[in-house]
């Protein structure tokens, strides 16, 4: 039900939605399973607590339909209940989803992945991106005998594990003989990452980062002299040409490992993620998010000769890889090889590209036209478009950021991000579009007066990464 705030400007009255919000604070910390899905994450008394999905589209309990973005934080590629996921789903669950002894759907699985992803030579499922992430680490340390591990400093999430979560505001309870161990390395900038590697010479085990990233590279990016990638013209989230292929070669002349975690580039940068893209192999890789469509899988793949060392066909030490008592979940892999064939077979990645440059455009076109051009800014690939909120001296602004959700959740848009499902029609994006032109009016407004308070009604959203609560 719509009612009008002190600005004069109408909103969503979400009461079954704010009831069930305390209920879950009460019975769950944070009142969601992921902190980014938390209801701090959203305007005050506007968190939609979700009844269903279908497509691109989702229903709150309160009875409010809404276009959806970044759908299960980017894991509903194919948009909900995608017909072909679900029938592979269903007719596994009526033949068993858990054995004694592995199925025959892990091996039809793993070779289906890697028909997809033909850099990898082998590759073990699990459950989530930390575990996998977490895997390919404690891997690298043990075929190199090295302690550190490099992070990219300008990603903002690898895993849950303290390697990494020591390294963010939310430390406590991780030991700092942990978090030293863990350095990091700047986005784009080859020379800093050379120097990182020399200053711990011998000591860095992997060097972990996106391929690519909604993040542009700093302007002081140093790149050692490299022969141009040659791959033509650029997206906005591209690396700068050559980079990939210089850290490949400081990895090798180092003696670390490569790792390029493809949680959220696999499939929406390229079925064979940004390294089938780019043209550059890492050593080991990580995938999930798109791979299940929403289901439980991710992956982790990579050389035969490191993979082995978790496996049973050699003489050296053992390394405990991945062992998960749900890893491989036979309704789980269905879906997993369902998005691969959909995927493949619909050109869904193409898809995705599309509908984003077509939702990025009318975006900034409704922005510039409503004056906040240069303060609701569209970043990112077209299949993984972020926004940026800026205040009156253009610097991000968790207040702006409140005012334009709260003006997309009135409109029926639910947008943390601009994420496309392949689910969206032109009508969802025209719509949306119309939305944000709306909410961009109101933006002006609170611009004007340097102010935009008045149409918070509420305290403003907060990061994910914070120290206190």
């Amino acid at each position: 039900m719509a009612t009008e705030n002190n600005a004069g400007t109408e909103e969503l009255d979400l009461p079954r939605s704010r009831q069930a919000n305390e209920r879950l604070h009460a019975l769950i910390p944070g009142g969601a399973h992921t902190y980014a899905k938390g209801d701090d994450q959203y305007p005050e008394n506007l968190a939609p607590v979700i009844s269903h999905g279908r497509g691109a589209h989702v229903w709150d309990i309160d009875g409010n339909r809404y276009i959806e973005y970044g759908s299960g934080l980017r894991s509903v590629s194919l948009g909900h209940a995608h017909p072909r996921v679900v029938e592979a789903v269903q007719r596994e669950l009526h033949r068993g989803s858990n054995f004694v002894r592995p199925s025959i759907l892990e091996v039809e699985a793993a070779e289906r992945f890697l028909a997809t992803v033909p850099t990898a030579e082998m590759v073990k499922f699990t459950k989530n991106g930390s575990d996998a992430t977490t895997a390919a680490v404690r891997l690298a340390r043990a075929v190199t005998g090295r302690p550190r591990v490099a992070v990219c400093g300008d990603h903002p999430f690898f895993s849950v594990d303290d390697w990494f979560i020591g390294t963010t505001p939310m430390s406590a309870g991780i030991p700092a003989a942990t978090t030293e161990l863990t350095v990091s390395f700047p986005y784009g900038d080859l020379v800093a990452t050379e120097e990182l590697l020399t200053r711990h010479q011998g000591e860095i085990a992997c060097l972990i980062l996106e391929p690519a990233t909604h993040a542009e590279p700093s302007p002081s990016s140093r790149l050692l002299p490299r022969p141009s990638a040659g791959r033509g013209p650029q997206s906005r989230a591209d690396p700068t040409p050559g980079y990939l292929a210089g850290l490949r070669e400081l990895a090798d002349r180092h003696g670390c490992v490569l790792i390029f975690d493809e949680m959220i580039t696999g499939f929406r940068w390229s079925e064979a993620g940004a390294q089938g893209l780019y043209g550059v192999v890492p050593d080991l890789s990580t995938f999930g998010k798109a791979l299940g469509n929403g289901f439980a899988v991710s992956a982790l793949a990579g050389r035969r000769d490191l993979m082995e060392q978790g496996g049973l066909r050699h003489s050296g030490d053992r390394v405990f890889l991945l062992s998960t008592t749900h890893g491989a979940e036979t309704h789980s892999l269905a879906a997993a090889m369902a998005v691969q064939t959909t995927y493949t077979q619909e050109g869904i990645t193409a898809r995705l590209h599309a509908l984003g440059e077509r939702l990025a455009a009318g975006v900034r076109d409704a922005a510039a036209s409503m004056g906040v051009g240069d303060h609701v800014v569209v970043r990112g690939r077209a299949s993984n478009l972020v926004f940026a909120t800026l205040d009156e001296n253009r610097r991000p602004s968790q207040q702006y950021r409140t005012l334009f959700l709260r003006r997309l959740l009135a409109g029926g848009v639910l947008a943390p991000s601009f994420v496309v499902s392949s689910a969206l029609g032109d009508a969802d994006i025209d719509r949306t579009v119309e939305v944000v032109a709306q909410a961009c009016a109101v933006y002006r407004k609170a611009l004007d007066a340097a102010d935009p308070t008045p149409w918070l009604a509420g305290r403003p959203v907060k990061p994910v990464f914070r120290r206190l609560s």
